[in-house]
């Protein structure tokens, strides 16, 4: 509150977003501007809430958790890929620049499907634990060490938001590659001693130009995770153990 006892107004936001139905045949690219007055706290998902709500209820974007715990609100943010609802207006220009996060299938306007992208990158790489006691419900789980425990749980902390792909110079390029999220996958299910598979089963499944040596060490996946996960060294450690199996 200023000294007249009057609520400053807050900086007027620009927002320039990527609108695209590709339900209507006739819908085409296209930027369309919105204006905002930034609100003390405010984040993109605030944000957008807004505009939707007061200036355009057909604008399409996704979220659920606003926590940064689902994924959902991955979109490209003045060209770079990050979570609306951890990303505070403060900390970006007066001029936002929104778009769907490439290499996944447009839904509509900033709303795009992860959902079936990772789930054939699941399939693909068989990212369950391959136990064959696993089917007996009444089979004591052996303990695992607190450690152990630890660096697993630090890899299951992916939230697949689609972040590192969208970042991914190799993923623009090549439809089938696993990008950072598949490795990451792989990297954790070795970790687990309940998962039975050998060394080579999991390599095989990377080990070539869909995986890691597909990977141009560009490193925008992880620059760009939003758990800060730590992506560059699960693709080098995924490399050194390849050439201890001979692959």
């Amino acid at each position: 509150m200023s000294d007249t006892g009057t609520i400053p107004k807050g900086r007027l936001l620009l927002f320039r977003i990527l609108r695209c139905n590709p339900q209507a045949e006739a819908s085409l690219p296209q930027m369309q501007e919105f204006k905002l007055e930034e609100a003390a706290g405010m984040t993109l998902f605030l944000a957008l809430n807004e505009i939707r709500d007061t200036q355009d209820p057909s604008l399409q974007f996704d979220f659920v958790c606003r926590s940064g715990i689902c994924g959902s609100c991955g979109m490209m943010i003045n060209g770079r890929p990050g979570l609306a609802c951890r990303t505070l207006t403060k900390d970006l220009p007066s001029t936002i620049t929104l778009a769907p996060l490439p290499g996944f299938e447009l839904i509509g306007d900033l709303s795009v499907n992860t959902g079936k992208w990772m789930r054939g990158m699941s399939e693909r790489l068989e990212t369950w634990v391959h136990d064959q006691q696993a089917t007996d419900l009444c089979a004591i789980e052996e303990p695992m060490e607190p450690e152990l425990a630890e660096q697993i749980y630090e890899l299951q902390r992916c939230i697949e938001c689609g972040c590192c792909i969208a970042g991914c110079g190799t993923m623009q390029m090549r439809e089938d590659f696993v990008g950072a999220v598949g490795m990451n996958q792989i990297a954790r299910f070795r970790l687990d001693p309940r998962d039975k598979r050998d060394d080579g089963d999991y390599y095989q499944l990377v080990g070539d130009d869909e995986g890691v040596f597909g990977c141009m060490t560009l490193l925008g996946c992880h620059d760009v995770c939003p758990k800060s996960l730590p992506l560059q060294t699960q693709i080098a450690f995924l490399r050194r153990k390849m050439l201890r199996v001979g692959l």
